[in-house]
């Protein structure tokens, strides 16, 4: 495999991780069984357009958010690090991460108009969370217009896995049973650990470098 394909793949597999299609579709059905098929198909749309726009603006934007905040990236790649690595650490002992479980108020705050699930909690932070914007960073800070497009296409490619999953969600549900999602789940959790101490040593390593 030549380095792009690789680059792809790799990117393409810590967004699968972090964003766990198969474990999130039930957050979906949860969060829009009382809809008709039309209006959760929808927000489903919806949902992985507004991901797809926030996470490319940061990709996109990366060096210059970290110039105007003075950011350098081994402390980026710490920090990321140790986010990422925690919610790894959470999905590995069967429970939910803060950083992708929307609060109590997040869902009062949707049932006030269904389609506003797709912006919140859907859009931000289930499929666009603190995680995921560092993942994107991650790869894409200091990189080449070519990879920076290939971390972007890989979080579009992963963007209409999620929408496959959304709307085949309830099916999903019935072939895998709740069980099988769980154990998805926990592998994606020892996946996004592991992502997340490599982070964190890349990090150390450039700050000590530095």
């Amino acid at each position: 495999m030549d380095h792009s394909t690789v680059h792809f793949l790799t990117v393409f597999m810590a967004f699968f991780a972090i964003m766990n299609p198969i474990a999130n579709s039930s957050l979906f059905i949860g969060l829009t069984d009382h809809l008709d098929a039309r209006t959760r198909n929808l927000v489903a749309l919806r949902s992985v357009v507004v991901a797809f726009l926030i996470v490319t603006v940061f990709a996109i934007g990366g060096r210059e958010i970290f110039s105007v905040f003075g950011i350098t990236l081994p402390a980026f790649r710490i920090a990321g690090g140790l986010m990422i690595g925690m919610i790894g650490y959470h999905m590995l002992q069967g429970e939910h991460s803060s950083f992708h479980t929307p609060s109590d108020e997040d869902n009062r705050n949707s049932k006030n108009a269904a389609l506003d699930m797709a912006i919140t909690p859907l859009g931000i932070p289930v499929l666009a969370g603190p995680g995921t914007i560092a993942t994107a960073m991650n790869y894409a800070a200091e990189s080449t217009f070519a990879e920076i497009i290939r971390v972007v296409g890989a979080f579009g490619a992963m963007c209409g896995i999620t929408f496959i999953a959304f709307i085949g969600g309830q099916w999903l549900a019935r072939v895998l049973g709740q069980n099988a999602i769980k154990v998805v789940s926990r592998m994606m959790g020892l996946i996004l650990a592991v992502i997340g101490v490599q982070m964190l040593i890349d990090g150390i390593r450039g700050a000590v470098a530095g």
